[in-house]
């Protein structure tokens, strides 16, 4: 599971961001299992919305992290790292 912070800020998730990541990850690293998206409230706008990625092959994910760290989206310097696949099962959002 990759984590992407500071992709967009408090306020900005609408109904076309959750597609618009899956499409773009599945093409250019691989099959993606799912993606949900959590706000954050009262969080510093870096932190407010995290947007989790589960690709099906640990090598997508990889690859993804690779790339996306450190990326511009929209003016904002993306934070990518992994994340627990048992926590976001569980919905633990928030580590």
């Amino acid at each position: 599971v990759v984590l992407l912070r500071n992709m967009v800020g408090p306020g900005e998730v609408d109904e076309d961001l959750e597609p618009e990541v899956k499409d773009e990850c599945n093409t250019k690293y691989g099959d993606v299992a799912r993606v949900i998206i959590h706000e954050v409230p009262e969080a510093v706008p870096e932190e407010a919305v995290r947007i989790f990625v589960e690709f099906k092959r640990i090598e997508s994910a990889i690859k993804a992290v690779v790339d996306l760290n450190g990326r511009f989206f929209g003016g904002r310097q993306v934070k990518a790292g992994f994340y627990s696949s048992e926590k976001l099962d569980n919905y633990q959002l928030m580590d």
